[in-house]
């Protein structure tokens, strides 16, 4: 699982757990009658961990969209380890199926394989599109067309640094000067590792990827970045290039070096359990729907207390981060989307399927407001970053309306990268691209968990990438996003 999915699933997930299953009948007709009547059953594909009480989910949410729009739903789970084998299989097949979680959301509509729902939406998804901030849609529109309904959840990302407050208290330990980036953590996790030398002071793994205010045109994994600070004309960097980045990584190799990361961390893929006594400090993804650390906490079930290390940014990635798409080869495109819009506007419905069975694992106690019960299971609802709308799922009833309303100022200050909407088109160099990926698996792990030195390396690194083709794809989408800015104003 690639760690943002873990930061996700902890982070925006904790109303909620994700879902697994086998991907079931792929030979499924979407357009099949059911036994629930004459009305048709739409089949959906989710990403994560399929509740323990699915069936009884179902049967309560499907009384209540067939009542309101004569069709029942039949999702099929797919896990994390299958998703990146199956999804594929299943669109380039042609199977025919009606709404999916979004798989390589630019690179598939691009291709045609997602329906064009700019004028679907308009119809069919009005009351929905018209609650979502302008962010989701710009961030989503690929060459001027919209292929998603998107999630409204977490709005902005940011990286936290988060402390496992157990051992705060423990050793009476001053978190508060730790702000805005790593080397202002050193002196905590030295003082820490002084005390518990057997226990993780920076817990990171195989799949880390340190962090900057930056956007990544191509995602993280890739060496192409676009600094945030910067008033002039977007340019695309080389992270690795980049002095403030290498900074990062210098003391990040320290860290490695005085024993305060472990020595493992390159190939560790196991992590460290949020709800554990493992580790001391994380790095995580927080965004306005987590209410500070109140979703983290109840995850872990301990108390946790973060630091901010980024900004709060509102980004193509966020805007793209749970996606719903309806296929191409769907026979019911009207109804996908009308379900869509139900989802994310129909509070009955969604609370239901995020929170759980009413009566059971939660109960109002005010108009927009629960308290969970003992019958709440984290294994038995669905998760709500990729569920639907978070705006209308009601909030717990140790969440105040201070927290709401700092939640809703923050959507609107947080601040916007200079390339939201920017979608690249990487088909000319595909090629350079995957010798990119090459170079970077050989090298990325052990520089951003500090196993090795970046001022040795980092001119290795660099120089390798310029023989794979790094200044090619610079040169295209750099150009790509020129037009794109123009265009844009």
């Amino acid at each position: 699982m690639k760690t943002w999915k873990k930061f996700i699933g902890v982070s925006a997930a904790t109303l909620l757990a994700i879902s697994l299953a086998a991907c079931g009948n792929q030979n499924k007709s979407s357009s099949k009658d059911t036994k629930t009547g004459d009305s048709k059953s739409l089949l959906m594909y989710q990403v994560g961990d399929k509740p323990e009480n699915f069936d009884e989910l179902m049967k309560i949410a499907n009384k209540r969209i067939k009542d309101k729009i004569g069709v029942t739903v039949d999702i099929q789970y797919i896990g994390w380890g299958d998703w990146d084998k199956k999804m594929p299989t299943i669109i380039n097949s042609g199977e025919s199926y009606d709404i999916a979680f979004a798989y390589h959301y630019v690179a598939n509509a691009q291709k045609g394989a997602f329906a064009d729902l700019t004028e679907l939406s308009k119809k069919y998804a009005k009351d929905y599109l018209d609650q979502l901030p302008e962010m989701y849609i710009k961030g989503n529109e690929v060459d001027g067309k919209l292929y998603a309904i998107p999630v409204y959840g977490n709005a902005w990302g940011q990286q936290v640094l988060t402390f496992n407050d157990q051992y705060v208290k423990k050793y009476n330990l001053d978190i508060s000067k730790v702000d805005g980036s790593y080397q202002s953590a050193t002196e905590i996790l030295r003082e820490f590792h002084k005390k518990e030398p057997k226990i993780a002071a920076f817990a990171i793994g195989q799949n880390f990827n340190a962090s900057a205010n930056m956007d990544y045109p191509l995602g993280k994994d890739y060496p192409f970045a676009v600094r945030l600070d910067s008033n002039d004309k977007p340019v695309i960097i080389n992270q690795y290039e980049d002095k403030d980045f290498q900074e990062s990584l210098k003391t990040l190799h320290q860290w490695y070096k005085e024993g305060l990361i472990p020595t493992d961390a390159a190939t560790n893929t196991t992590g460290f359990p949020l709800e554990g006594n493992t580790w001391f400090m994380r790095e995580e993804t927080q965004g306005p729907m987590d209410y500070g650390d109140t979703i983290l906490r109840n995850a872990a079930q301990q108390d946790l207390t973060s630091r901010p290390l980024t900004e709060q940014v509102k980004t193509t990635s966020q805007a793209q981060m749970a996606n719903f798409v309806v296929s191409n080869t769907s026979k019911n495109k009207e109804k996908a989307v009308e379900f869509l819009n139900l989802l994310n506007t129909d509070p009955e419905l969604l609370n239901g399927l995020v929170y759980g069975v009413e009566g059971k694992a939660w109960e109002k106690v005010g108009d927009n407001q629960v308290k969970l019960l003992s019958g709440y299971k984290a294994n038995q609802h669905m998760a709500a970053w990729n569920t639907g709308n978070n705006m209308i799922l009601y909030t717990q009833d140790t969440i105040t309306e201070k927290q709401v309303q700092e939640r809703d100022e923050s959507i609107e200050k947080a601040k916007t990268s200079p390339i939201l909407g920017f979608n690249a088109k990487t088909d000319k160099v595909k090629t350079q691209l995957s010798n990119i990926m090459n170079v970077m698996n050989r090298y990325k792990a052990n520089l951003n968990t500090g196993s090795i030195d970046p001022e040795t390396t980092i001119p290795e690194l660099v120089k390798e990438l310029k023989q794979a083709g790094w200044d090619d794809v610079q040169k295209d989408i750099q150009k790509q996003l020129d037009e794109f800015i123009e265009n844009s104003k």
